[in-house]
């Protein structure tokens, strides 16, 4: 059956909540509207109004309530219309959410999900990358699945996650990327596992979400022209991070190539620099580098969008430095 990435995040949903009648929505416009990119469309009906419900234009209520829904028992899957909207709703994920397990021994089993990323034209309030603005959080985990395998399996195993999960999907692959997943597929893939998407021997390139697709495109361009293999690792966790799958990738090709859709500075590019570093400095035969978004806002204008972004190009460009280094 072809499924879309998006189609992967809806029976992702309604496989849990089938199964399992403590699994419920909330969100803004999530119930008749079936959502702003319709991936609730038709749960209202099937599970009605108090599994599927719509909530005040606030999100730190959204997530409070979960929370509370949380140590009731209930599993709830919070939607934000946007990942950008997710700051308002910043104390409650940091300071409840996060540290709750800490204070209690009770950890809050919550799914807090939402479109991010850039590429759709829709400027500085609906196009950021939020990953490193929790990053620094002890008690979050966070999922950014590139394909829509993943973002089924991946979503399953947050929603049965005894923690809080903040799952960021990328609106750019929301109809663009398509597989062929059976119906009956059971599809659960384990959180903190990164995924090699592409073998290679001549250089580590590190990403997740949609920049899988860029990179990918990269490494088909360096080995028809250049004929040197690029190895692509997909992360699709973020936190836990698969620091394992990393060194041991950097082992193998001696070089590293980090890139991600959110700005350069503060960037998990940084951290991942700093744990290989600290693992694997010996088996470096090059510098690390970083291919970035810029440290501005998102543009509306799409040329500026378009520079503001990692593009193949780029992509390709650091690349070929580092292996001729």
């Amino acid at each position: 059956m072809t499924t879309t990435y998006l189609e992967a995040i809806r029976r992702a949903m309604l496989t849990e909540m089938r199964a399992d009648p403590s699994v419920f929505i909330m969100g803004e416009d999530i119930a008749n509207y079936g959502g702003a990119f319709k991936i609730t469309e038709g749960f209202l009906e099937e599970f009605g109004p108090e599994r599927v419900v719509d909530t005040p234009i606030s999100e730190a209520a959204i997530v409070g309530a979960a929370i509370g829904a949380a140590h009731m028992g209930l599993k709830p899957i919070c939607e934000m219309q946007f990942i950008d909207f997710i700051a308002p709703a910043f104390d409650m994920i940091v300071n409840f959410a996060a540290k709750v397990r800490y204070r209690t021994g009770v950890g809050a089993g919550l799914v807090i999900r939402g479109p991010c990323g850039g590429g759709a034209r829709a400027g500085p309030f609906h196009s950021q990358n939020v990953e490193s603005y929790f990053a620094n959080v002890p008690g979050l985990k966070m999922v950014a699945p590139a394909t829509a395998h993943d973002a089924m399996g991946l979503l399953r195993s947050s929603i049965r996650d005894p923690d809080p999960v903040l799952y960021f999907e990328h609106k750019f692959l929301y109809r663009r990327v398509k597989e062929d997943l059976p119906e009956n597929e059971d599809v659960l893939i384990p959180l903190g596992k990164a995924r090699t998407h592409r073998e290679g021997d001549a250089l580590t390139l590190v990403t997740y979400g949609a920049m899988v697709y860029k990179a990918e495109e990269a490494a088909d361009r360096v080995a028809n022209q250049d004929g040197v293999e690029i190895e692509v690792l997909d992360l699709r966790t973020l936190r836990p991070l698969d620091t394992d799958a990393i060194v041991a990738s950097v082992m193998k090709t001696g070089r590293l190539l980090i890139v991600h859709e959110a700005p350069r500075f503060g960037g998990f590019a940084g951290e991942i620099t700093a744990q290989v570093c600290e693992e694997a400095f010996e088996w470096l035969d090059a510098p690390i580098r970083r291919v970035t978004a810029i440290d501005t806002p998102v543009p509306y204008s799409p040329p500026l969008e378009d520079y503001f972004l990692p593009q193949t190009e780029d992509i390709v460009t650091a690349a070929r430095w580092l292996l001729a280094y």
